[in-house]
């Protein structure tokens, strides 16, 4: 139970924070992407704020044996970049400059009922899906 409060408040304060910060409005996350035009700094300044706050909280991570509501730290398996890392990272990128959303400002901006944010949700869920059923297609060749 306390997990679940602890999962629910954090998304909650996230959530409210990307729609402070304006994450959620898409013309402002172009407007940022757009240095060679009307640029708007202002998401730097959120992305500023950030840095100390995550830094604070992986130092105080660091010190403890186990996590609050966990028996142990979860880590990644894989830490190399690899062209899976890359082609990820430029297929989320292209996204988020043609778009202006990334996942979670479009999850939370999807309550709002605009027709393009639910577009976005849908065409990302389904991508979701796609690669989960290469993946397992992938995985079932290998055996």
């Amino acid at each position: 139970m306390r997990a679940r409060f602890v999962a629910f408040a954090s998304g909650l304060v996230f959530g409210l924070g990307i729609i402070v910060s304006g994450m959620v409005d898409p013309a402002k996350v172009l407007a940022f992407l757009d240095i060679a035009g009307d640029w708007d700094p202002s998401l730097a300044f959120v992305m500023g704020g950030a840095i100390p706050v995550a830094a604070a909280g992986f130092m105080l991570a660091g010190r403890r044996q186990r996590p609050v509501c966990d028996g142990r730290f979860l880590e990644p398996s894989k830490t190399g970049i690899d062209a899976r890392l890359v082609l990820g990272a430029v297929l989320f990128g292209a996204g988020w400059g043609l778009a202006g959303y990334c996942p979670a400002p479009a999850l939370v901006a999807s309550v709002s009922g605009q027709g393009g944010t639910l577009v976005f949700v849908a065409a990302m869920l389904a991508g979701m899906v796609v690669f989960d059923l290469y993946q397992r297609l992938l995985s079932g060749s290998r055996r």
